[in-house]
């Protein structure tokens, strides 16, 4: 069982989503294209590839599709009736579905190389960090030195727990990130 907080809190996990209000409904887009929405009666509606949303539908009973023009382009589903795990996959599905080809390709570069070896960022700063890092083409400790804490901050993904872990591993090398 899930709610819109759980909803909110893995829509907005994503890169570039805004929230916004529209006919009654809490919409997640992805620079303009709406990718999940919550609706006053508790479901959630979520855009979704065909062969996903068969996938999801047979996988979730009180599922429903998702029409346009009496097309199926997704699933409404109960939020009370779908686990946060199952949630929050198809959460990514849709938005990986709706996002810009260039921007989904660069989050799944970003991730697929935070599970490659080939830098120097500490393990300690979480996955979510060093996606963010990967994604602007920061690998080493060197390169992160060249940024200030307020711009790694604004990176999705980077917190404050990744900025003093870094800043920690930094000062161990004789380094500091910058002004």
């Amino acid at each position: 069982m899930t709610s819109l907080a759980q909803l909110r809190k893995a829509a907005l996990a994503l890169p570039e989503v805004a929230e916004s209000a529209h006919l009654g409904t809490v919409a997640f887009t992805v620079r303009g294209h709406r990718f999940a929405a919550a609706t006053k009666d508790g479901r959630v509606q979520l855009r979704l590839p065909r062969a996903e949303t068969e996938a999801a539908l047979a996988a979730h009973p009180g599922s429903e599709p998702l029409l346009h023009a009496g097309a199926p382009v997704g699933l409404r589903v109960a939020l009370a009736d779908i686990n946060g795990k199952d949630l929050n996959a198809l959460v990514r599905a849709s938005w990986f579905s709706r996002a810009p080809k260039r921007l989904a390709a660069t989050v799944a570069e970003a991730e697929a190389a935070a599970d490659r070896p080939g830098g120097d960022l500490p393990a300690g700063i979480g996955r979510p960090a060093t996606q963010a890092l990967y994604g602007v083409g920061v690998r080493t400790l060197e390169q992160v030195a060249r940024h200030s804490a307020p711009e790694l901050l604004a990176l999705h993904g980077v917190g404050p727990k990744a900025v003093r872990v870094l800043s920690e591993e930094l000062e161990r090398r004789g380094l500091t990130l910058r002004g």
